[in-house]
């Protein structure tokens, strides 16, 4: 793994430093017993200076490895001097965002893998905790739909953000196996031809539905673009961690059409580092996470 050693690093700095910390308060509390009070207020000084001097550290979160993350995702000059020039503008906040968004990889390494045309996943891989959605309140297509949990929990609080405003979610895709997306292929290929098929249908083991996280809503067609539910989505997909995969005019980056449809569930902290420094765009937010 390519964080393995400064992860191993980050561990034995974290536990050095916290071994020092006890010394020093089990050095304080002796003298504070013994009633030796100046002694002990220069202690605290000296404290004071050491763990503040300590350098927070922590996994992909300094500015040097995140722009040398950058520079090797292959983002476009122009998208790169956007983002570089929004993560200098708010630093700190780009570190928070970037923590939590490594914290949920590290919990969940699949939540943000890269699968694209050039990334694929195992064609065994197979989720574990995959959740069918009928009989769950939510509106479907059919029977047979299922998610993973993280990503039913977040559509379910989101469908019903979207109801109390009178807009209806209907799921018409969700988890795909790789056989399941192979028959897909084979079918597109066979109505639309080779070069129809793949600027919209990923082959096989290079489907974010695979991942048991991607959704398909409405009438998968171009019509759903102008319906009450794309609109909405747009504007508050985010909240609750989905991203829209294939944006419009973004086929040179993603190899995709626009698929106003097709939402991948990122989670809540990745959502928002995707709309606040990375221009909303799923693609060079994961392109930059799979370099670092």
């Amino acid at each position: 793994m390519r964080i393995f050693e400064w992860n191993r690093l980050l561990y034995l700095h974290s536990n050095l430093c916290r071994c020092y910390k006890i010394f020093w308060l089990y050095i304080m509390s002796d003298m504070l017993k013994k009633g030796a009070l100046v002694p002990l207020c220069r202690i605290f000084v000296i404290f004071g200076i050491f763990v503040a001097a300590q350098p927070q550290w922590s996994e992909g979160t300094d500015l040097s490895r995140s722009r040398s993350a950058l520079a090797a995702a292959n983002l476009s000059p122009t998208v790169l001097a956007s983002v570089l020039t929004k993560i200098d503008a708010a630093p700190k906040s780009f570190q928070r965002y970037l923590a939590a968004v490594l914290a949920d990889r590290r919990e969940d390494p699949l939540l943000l893998y890269l699968v694209d045309k050039g990334n694929a996943l195992p064609e065994a891989y197979t989720p574990t905790d995959l959740v069918p959605l009928e009989g769950t309140g939510l509106s479907v297509s059919r029977t047979g739909h299922r998610l993973r949990k993280n990503a039913f929990q977040a559509l379910k609080a989101m469908d019903l953000a979207a109801r109390t405003e009178g807009v209806t979610l209907l799921v018409s895709s969700s988890y795909r196996s790789f056989a399941y997306q192979l028959e897909v292929w084979n079918r597109s290929v066979a109505a639309d031809g080779l070069a129809e098929t793949e600027v919209s249908v990923a082959r096989p083991g290079h489907s974010q539905h695979q991942l048991g996280t991607a959704i398909d809503f409405g009438s998968i067609t171009d019509a759903f673009a102008a319906t009450k539910a794309s609109h909405w989505l747009a504007v508050n997909a985010h909240r609750f961690g989905f991203s829209l995969s294939f944006p419009k005019d973004m086929m040179p980056v993603t190899g995709y059409k626009w698929e106003s449809w097709h939402y991948r569930f990122i989670g809540e902290a990745a959502a928002s580092l995707e709309n606040e420094y990375f221009g909303g765009i799923q693609h060079h937010l994961l392109s930059f996470l799979d370099k670092l």
